[in-house]
This record gives structure tokens, sequence and C-alpha cells, in this order.
């Protein structure tokens, strides 16, 4: 049964019924709480609810503990660390972001996959951020090398090569 609701979620998903594919991940969630698929599902449908529809009934806390939950269910599973960095992001909570992006980096790494898309788009994304805040802010100042190693590695470049190239070594 959970296997058939599990795709109707998803099938609502798809086709950008964020309601609906909360409330049937929230009945997998009820019958199984330990079913990470379900948790990481509903944080994801309830983040493209305000993200997309523009809607803001589910309050940013419920999301995250369901990140945090399926993230606690299966400490290994890259998309939900991502699904959850870009939520941090997103919501503004920039040195959260950072260090699931961070950990994301290294996960990727110790499982030999490349992740350096990701990253490029995230750096991009942080760039924005602290645009919003303040570029000269001292706390700004560490988010912005991180999004710089970020990109760096996303164009396939070493911080050495770059550094090489940018000063003509």
């Amino acid at each position: 049964m959970s296997e058939a609701k599990m795709q109707q979620a998803a099938e609502a998903m798809a086709g950008g019924d964020f309601v609906a594919a909360m409330a049937i991940f929230d009945e997998v969630r009820e019958a199984d709480d330990d079913n990470a698929d379900a948790h990481y599902g509903w944080a994801d449908a309830a983040f493209m609810r305000m993200t997309i529809d523009m809607e803001e009934d589910v309050p940013a806390a419920l999301i995250m503990r369901g990140y945090k939950r399926a993230m606690d269910l299966d400490e290994e599973n890259l998309e939900y660390v991502a699904g959850f960095a870009g939520f941090c992001l997103d919501c503004g909570r920039l040195p959260m972001a950072v260090k699931e992006y961070s950990r994301l980096q290294k996960m990727a790494e110790l499982q030999e996959l490349d992740v350096n898309d990701m990253l490029y788009e995230a750096a991009a994304r942080l760039v924005e951020a602290v645009e919003r805040l303040d570029r000269r802010a001292p706390a700004a100042q560490p988010l912005l090398a991180q999004a710089l190693g970020w990109a760096v590695a996303g164009l396939g470049f070493t911080p050495e090569e770059a550094a090489a190239l940018l000063t003509g070594d």
C-alpha cells in the first residue's frame, strides 16, 4: 500500500498539486513514521507549495522538521541533504545552507559522486542572497568565500588552478 501511495504522491507533485501530494505523504507518514521518503516527500511538496504556489500556509519550521526527520532516518541520502540545503538557502538561513551544502559536498566526495553543478548553482544563489543583505558586511565575507569556492569547483577547477589562471601564472 505504501508504495502505491508514494506513487500517487509523486504523480500529484508532478502535476503541481502540492496540497494533494502533502496529504498523501501525510497518510504514509502516519502509517509508517520511519518512512524517510514520505518525510522527505512531504517536506519537498510543502517547500514547492511555498516557492511555486507562493503560499505560506505551512510554517517553515514544519518543513524543516520534515527534511530533518528524513535525514535522521537515512543519513547517507544525498537527495535529502540537497533538498534541505536548498530549502535553507531559499529561506535565508544562509549559515545553515552553507553547512548543509558543505556536508553534501563531503558526502558526494566519499561516494565518488559529482555535485559540482549543484554547488555552482548554490554559489550563484548564495551570492544573490548576500547581495540582498550587504556584501561588505563582515558576516558576508565567509559566505562569499564559500560561494566562490563552489563556483570554482563547479567550473571544474581547483582553487590553485583558478588562482593561476587569474594571475597569469
